[in-house]
């Protein structure tokens, strides 16, 4: 979960309450999702809350939201735009790989270093999040006046600035943090952030490279020039980001030119200068969602007017038509910065949020029967009691992961016949790169744990029983879905005996007969791995992982592992 350090001092001076106590902050700020997690040495709450509302990663964000709590504010609010002066020529040299740009001229912005950090906050924020780590989206803030523009034509007196592809030994400049004219591949092997995202473009033919009138001044998604650094003196911005996504980075902008209006700043238009034409930039359009007020008082359980309904739309800053008929239709505007909303539930937990949660009144379901624990939860419980009996400590991983961390990591390959090698469930549109699949098997996760835990003392025993899930055409969902139980034990002197006494007394617990004929798989070392057979049925392995997982993930010591299908111990 994304956590943003924010200053209650910055919310009270940009909300307009300084009257607000910490505490009635803090308060206010649980209401709308946002956990606290403590206080930094500067005296900035850390917040953590759900990837879903970006808008929130800065401070102005996060006043905006209590502004419109508060009803302070209310509907659609779309910033002022003036008509562009600068345009953006992508040139047919751009790489394939990283073809589309947008931007923002940003005029009269007060940035002090409260203004500025923030900036730079949200900045890293939206590339670690809604970016993938620069990878599909990446931010370039510059000083407006070190640019000099290019004469777009004779009859125009704009500026211009050109996206084009360079080869990685072409012209020089001065990065961020740097003093040296340096080549983009001389960036990528010398300078320290040129190191951290070079796998990003160094496969490219071409460099992806900004230039204005005097040469090179930034060298996308890697890192800006010297020359048009921005600092607290900096009143006039250029803003320019570039990516694999078109929408992804005009949402990105949003959130950008939001955040700088906040401030006092005025939005001014660029024009994109494509090769099949030109399209003026930010795209600040209103989207529209539809809703109807039975739906919203029956997922909220609760009976409310038109008028409410109206009231509490407003004050989630979302803009609303009633349309009255059969039945009662909310046409509910969405503003640009609002990239969460997608279905007419985001709408419903909105009202809901706005009407207050904890308002709520909690009541049985109008059904004629007793809700009781199904027979599956019963036994987990049991297992897990069990594994805790046995040393183990219980986990509770995502049921979300990687296809490296699910696959490549752990040796295997998707599509083959072993356990973990289902066809993976993949995300359509993941919010980020490390969570793009559901995990097929519960080892990956554990393995995970162990990694981050090397400066922990051992031994440590580890387990978890939890969802699992894989492509399977046969399902009616297509996608077939079990409860795994899952273990690792890692210490100096540990072997394939200890996992398989721990998994037989399992399996004594529940009075299954268990099996270990030798098998083979990716993950493990062959001449130490069994299959798990219960009751005739082979339904998991037990082992010693294979060196290489264990110096894939950076351990230095063995470690025995089982994993089989819950369903097996009912």
């Amino acid at each position: 979960m994304p956590v943003v350090d924010v200053q209650p001092d910055e919310l009270r001076r940009l909300t307009g309450h300084e009257e607000k106590s910490d505490e009635e902050f803090k308060e206010d700020l649980f209401a709308l999702g946002l956990e606290f997690e403590g206080v930094t040495d500067d005296g900035a709450f850390q917040l953590e809350f759900g990837p879903d509302r970006l808008d929130r990663l800065s401070v102005e964000g996060v006043a905006r939201s209590l502004r419109y709590q508060y009803g302070d504010a209310r509907g659609v609010s779309v910033p002022k735009t003036n008509d562009p002066d600068w345009t953006i020529v992508v040139d047919e040299s751009v790489p394939d790989e990283r073809p589309y740009v947008t931007g923002a001229v940003v005029r009269g912005v007060d940035l002090d270093d409260a203004a500025l950090d923030s900036l730079i906050q949200l900045q890293e924020k939206l590339h670690a999040t809604m970016g993938r780590k620069r990878a599909k989206g990446a931010i370039g803030i510059h000083d407006l006046t070190m640019l000099k523009g290019d004469v777009l034509s004779e009859q125009s007196t704009g500026n211009s600035i050109t996206y084009k592809g360079i080869a990685p030994d072409g012209d020089t400049f001065v990065a961020l943090d740097s003093n040296e004219e340096l080549t983009p591949a001389e960036v990528l092997e010398q300078h320290a952030t040129g190191r951290k995202y070079a796998d990003l473009v160094s496969e490219y033919e071409r460099y992806p490279a900004i230039y204005d009138e005097i040469g090179l001044f930034s060298f996308p998604p890697v890192i800006n020039g010297r020359r048009t650094e921005v600092s607290t003196d900096s009143r006039d911005l250029f803003v320019e980001l570039t990516g694999t996504d078109q929408w992804t980075i005009d949402r990105m902008c949003n959130i950008i030119c939001y955040a700088l209006a906040a401030r006092g700043a005025t939005i001014e238009q660029v024009e994109v200068q494509y090769d099949e034409g030109t399209v003026v930039k930010p795209d600040f359009e209103v989207d529209t969602k539809h809703v109807s007020h039975d739906r919203i008082e029956s997922i909220l359980g609760i009976e409310l007017e038109m008028d409410e309904v109206i009231n509490l739309f407003e004050r989630s800053g979302l803009g609303v038509e009633a349309e009255l008929g059969e039945e009662t239709i909310y046409e509910v505007s969405v503003p640009p910065y609002r990239v969460d909303v997608l279905h007419p539930l985001d709408l419903v937990d909105d009202v809901g949020r706005a009407y207050g949660f904890n308002e709520l009144e909690p009541r049985y379901p109008d059904v004629g029967t007793v809700g009781q624990r199904h027979e599956r939860s019963r036994v987990a419980d049991a297992a897990r009691n069990s594994l805790v009996g046995l040393g183990f400590e219980d986990m509770l991983n995502f049921h979300m992961i990687s296809e490296e961390e699910n696959y490549e990591r752990m040796g295997i390959e998707p599509g083959t016949d072993v356990l973990g090698g289902g066809e993976p469930a993949s995300i359509t549109e993941p919010y980020s790169e490390d969570y793009t699949m559901l995990r097929t098997w519960v080892l990956p996760s554990l393995s995970m744990v162990l990694e981050n835990n090397t400066h922990r003392a051992y031994p440590q025993d580890l387990a978890e029983i939890g969802h699992v899930a894989h492509r399977d055409d046969d399902e009616n969902t297509r996608v077939a879905e079990a409860r795994h139980v899952a273990a690792v034990l890692a210490r100096h002197d540990v072997s394939y005996e200890d996992a398989k006494a721990r998994l037989a007394t399992l399996c004594r617990d529940f009075d299954v007969e268990l099996e270990t004929p030798a098998t083979e798989h990716p993950s493990f070392i062959p001449g130490r791995t069994a299959a798990v057979v219960i009751d005739g049925e082979e339904v998991g392995i037990v082992g010693e992982l294979h060196p290489k997982v264990i110096v894939e993930h950076d351990l230095e010591l063995p470690v025995a592992a089982f994993e089989f299908d819950l369903s097996a111990l009912q």
